[in-house]
């Protein structure tokens, strides 16, 4: 149903384009043209993240944790909540940097503290909202990966918004069942569920096994390649850090970590 409205919205927006005459682009202060002259602030956003949040265009931590507070923002999101009258998260709407004291107490969302405060000056200094800069923030950040997607972007989401409500974020300890519950209720199918975890090929943990931050999820964390998955299905045999933790499944190799959840879901 969601398909057959966007393809609709797309055909739409494309006979839209063709009956209207093309616009004079906007010239942003940097030189850069663009459709919109709303959108000059993003090339400013741009220059700035690269060089002072992500070294230079690093595929590193803030990278990845980037990459981790676009889902972790996005998923506290439950029609099935809001059916019953209750407030039901808004998405992506940068509640998690807004109502950081509040949302960090999920344990699911446990060590974001730290990107968040990362990114936190970036979005004030460019007067852009928080859910439109986490938004942007991942998807610069993947991209700096190799092989890294180029993630499409949108501008517009406002600074108004509540905390999400607990228990919208899965967790490693949960059972596939529940995984599968929680993202379908927020709209995706099990095969999309395995898509989006192919984000975890350049993602690392920081707080299951507090011993070893920043332990990755399989052999070459700055790629942003299909290693995970193939990892993911070998027989594991060691825990890398200080035994196996609440959340943990054996590992297949020294110093490579694996969610119980991921194993789980790979089985």
């Amino acid at each position: 149903m969601l398909s057959k409205a966007l393809l609709s919205l797309t055909v739409l927006a494309a006979s839209v384009t063709a009956a209207v005459p093309p616009t004079k682009r906007a010239t942003c202060s940097g030189g850069q043209t663009t459709a919109n002259e709303a959108c000059c602030v993003w090339f400013d956003v741009l220059d700035d993240i690269q060089e002072n949040l992500f070294s230079g265009g690093d595929c590193g931590d803030e990278a990845h944790e980037s990459l981790r507070l676009i889902f972790h923002d996005a998923i506290a999101f439950s029609p099935a909540l809001t059916s019953t009258g209750q407030f039901g998260g808004g998405g992506a709407d940068g509640s998690i940097m807004a109502h950081t004291d509040v949302e960090i107490q999920n344990p699911a969302n446990n060590g974001l503290d730290e990107i968040i405060e990362a990114q936190r000056p970036f979005a004030l200094k460019h007067n852009v909202s928080f859910g439109d800069f986490i938004q942007f923030a991942g998807a610069v950040g993947v991209a700096n990966c190799n092989g890294g997607p180029q993630i499409q972007f949108f501008a517009g989401r406002s600074n108004d918004s509540q905390p999400a409500p607990p228990g919208l974020v899965p967790q490693p300890t949960d059972s596939v069942t529940d995984i599968l519950n929680r993202v379908g209720d927020a709209g995706f199918s099990a095969v999309e569920l395995v898509w989006m975890l192919v984000s975890h090929t350049v993602a690392a943990q920081e707080t299951v096994d507090p011993s070893i931050p920043g332990a990755p999820f399989d052999s070459t964390p700055k790629d942003f390649d299909a290693q995970f998955f193939v990892e993911s299905m070998l027989n594991g045999t060691l825990t890398p850090g200080n035994g196996l933790q609440s959340g943990e499944a054996l590992s297949p190799y020294p110093g490579e970590f694996r969610l119980q959840s991921d194993a789980l879901i790979g089985r």
